[in-house]
């Protein structure tokens, strides 16, 4: 009985943990999407001559951050 326990503890705890990573991974996903959106609204804001070119290269700037530290993914997913 004791050796079930553990299987399904260890089980159990390897669920938790894959569920733990997915969500960081929808967490990321949707911090990239608004970073390349933020970067679309200000290169858009500069175009029209309500922004700045230094407001583009700070939005670029936070989303190559992103990006290296996890992936451009969410590129391909919109």
């Amino acid at each position: 009985m004791a050796g079930f326990l553990d299987k399904a503890r260890e089980q159990a705890q390897r669920g938790l943990a894959q569920g733990k990573e997915k969500v960081g991974e929808v967490q990321a996903q949707r911090a990239g999407s608004d970073l390349l959106r933020k970067l679309g609204a200000a290169y858009y804001a500069e175009q029209r001559g309500s922004g700045s070119p230094a407001e583009v290269q700070q939005a670029l700037a936070a989303l190559e951050q992103h990006i290296a530290q996890h992936g451009d993914s969410f590129l391909r997913s919109a």
